[in-house]
């Protein structure tokens, strides 16, 4: 595998040196960046194909500033992306070929709101079919139907998707990449579901109202209140595991 990822440029990890870097030099490169990086989580992303370190005679991990600046890349695309590392993988492998490729269009969220995320030049997509949304997410059309059977994607009645679907596909891999299968994950969904219910409960009466003004208010006050009872959750979430995200 030949190292050449594009996007990098820009974030100063190639400028660890010329020579081959221990695994603690190159999590020290990274941390900057990625403060929640790990010696584990290289390891993983090793295991995965998404980066081939030399090794010594003795077995210890060396590697170049090109693998550090893949490391970056693969890393700035999950963060920025929610890509899952198929994809990730995938869309490396075409770049080093000298393919042109372009991202699926995955959403991320700022402040407990989903914001839609684009390639620049594409516009903001707000339905997804069913053979895109396999190809975002990097999944058989088995385990979709998986998913659909526990609740967590379900399609519109013209058999699209809501856009946001991409970004709950690529969630669902990502966990699964732990170890967390889909039927682990009908509980987020029963607890999503009732948080939205409490929500309707809140903004029904505006949605009723005679006043169009009033009606049109709703819409406003229910993605206020989204992103509240997602920021909520977030932090209870941490506060019962011990931990603070960055």
């Amino acid at each position: 595998m030949r190292h050449t990822p594009s996007g990098g440029a820009g974030h100063g990890i190639a400028a660890t040196g010329s020579g081959l870097m221990s695994i603690g030099t190159v999590l020290n490169a990274l941390r900057d960046e990625f403060p929640d990086i790990t010696v584990s989580k290289i390891r993983f992303l090793e295991a995965e194909g998404l980066v081939e370190p030399r090794r010594t005679p003795a077995g210890y991990r060396k590697f170049s500033p090109r693998d550090v600046e893949r490391l970056g890349h693969v890393l700035r695309m999950q963060r920025d992306h929610y890509l899952p590392l198929k994809v990730i993988r995938d869309h490396l492998d075409a770049s080093e070929r000298g393919e042109a490729v372009r991202l699926p269009a995955l959403g991320r969220q700022r402040d407990g709101e989903p914001v839609p995320e684009v390639a620049a030049e594409d516009p903001v997509i707000a339905r997804i079919g069913r053979q895109e949304l396999l190809a975002a997410a990097g999944v058989g059309d088995e385990e979709l139907r998986e998913w659909e059977s526990y609740g967590l994607l379900a399609p519109l009645a013209d058999g699209a998707y809501d856009a946001e679907a991409v970004t709950v596909a690529s969630l669902v891999v990502q966990l699964g990449e732990f170890g967390i299968e889909p039927r682990h994950l009908r509980v987020m969904k029963a607890a999503a579901d009732r948080e939205a219910g409490l929500v309707d409960q809140v903004v029904a009466p505006l949605r009723r109202h005679r006043n169009p003004q009033t009606r049109a208010h709703a819409e406003a006050r229910t993605k206020e209140l989204a992103g509240l009872a997602v920021r909520l959750h977030a932090a209870l979430v941490q506060t019962a595991l011990g931990v603070r995200l960055p």
